[in-house]
């Protein structure tokens, strides 16, 4: 079970590892680009590619969506952000259980955006865990684990591609050791969230500090980004790094054809690419090149 492109990997994955998969469910197809059309999931893609069944129920809550699981008779079920809430008449169908890979190092960053969120609370680690579902939201017992660094410029993008690629190869070592894993319960007191992400989490406030702005940025790409408002339109700012300026909060100053707005402490930013709304994506010297900056300019 899983719809998105981090679940690939795990798929292609768990086929080679010669796992025989019965089933594979994932979202219906849903409108997208502007055109609106309907696109299928990364993971109906994959499968469709693997020649294997796929199936897409709007709610695999349904009756009729466990009673067909249950003619699967799968002895394990595999979860990468497949996208609903496994109820309960689903977790005691497979005798080997329900194994979910997640990408945070659990009890931390339970929900539905650990990568994000743990990139924009400027963690300088993750990982990515496997564990038994149960009722809760990521609180089942945890069976391994896989450390790793978050690099000082990494994105969401770029660490989610990596995570996906090393919580494949943890879900089959656990699928290949599961008999001989003892599960450990999480410690709920350690627990923390990250919720799914909305577009205002891009909003940034100018108060923090330049490092706090930046690890947002870059926790937040591709979507929400992190944006403030120029003259009343959104401005997006898809890369940057620490300014040598000192300016006051979101105060915007041009030098050397560079582009820096102030943050909290006295500290600043270099926008390095950004985006005026109904704009192009640009390079900031090619974007002052044709938007003139007066001397008070600010972000809002």
């Amino acid at each position: 079970m899983g719809t998105p492109a981090f679940a690939v990997p795990s798929l292609e994955r768990i086929v080679a590892a010669g796992h025989d998969v019965v089933a594979i469910f994932t979202q219906p197809d849903r409108p997208k680009g502007r055109g609106q059309k309907d696109a299928m999931s990364p993971v109906k893609g994959a499968a469709v590619r693997l020649g294997l069944a796929v199936h897409q129920p709007e709610r695999v809550r349904s009756l009729d969506v466990v009673e067909q699981l249950r003619g699967l008779a799968p002895e394990a079920m595999v979860v990468v952000g497949y996208g609903q809430i496994i109820p309960l008449a689903i977790l005691d169908i497979p005798p080997q259980g329900i194994i979910n890979l997640h990408a945070s190092l659990l009890p931390k960053y339970r929900g539905a955006a650990p990568i994000q969120w743990a990139i924009a609370r400027g963690e300088t680690s993750t990982g990515v865990t496997t564990m038994r579902i149960n009722q809760g939201l990521d609180t089942g017992d945890v069976l391994l684990r896989f450390e790793t660094a978050i690099g000082s410029e990494e994105n969401a993008v770029e660490l989610s591609q990596r995570l996906a690629v090393t919580g494949a190869e943890l879900l089959v070592r656990t699928l290949a050791e599961l008999p001989g894993i003892r599960a450990e319960p999480q410690d709920d007191s350690q627990a923390s969230y990250a919720p799914i992400l909305k577009r205002e989490d891009g909003k940034i406030d100018w108060q923090l500090s330049a490092r706090e702005i930046l690890n947002r940025i870059r926790g937040f790409e591709p979507w929400p980004g992190g944006y403030g408002f120029l003259r009343g339109q959104r401005f997006q700012i898809w890369s940057a790094a620490l300014g040598e300026r000192e300016l006051p909060p979101g105060a915007l100053h041009v030098a050397d054809r560079k582009l820096y707005a102030g943050c909290g402490r006295g500290e600043s930013i270099e926008l390095r690419e950004v985006q005026l709304e109904g704009k192009k994506r640009l390079p900031a010297a090619a974007f002052l090149n044709g938007f003139p900056m007066g001397s008070d300019e600010a972000l809002a």
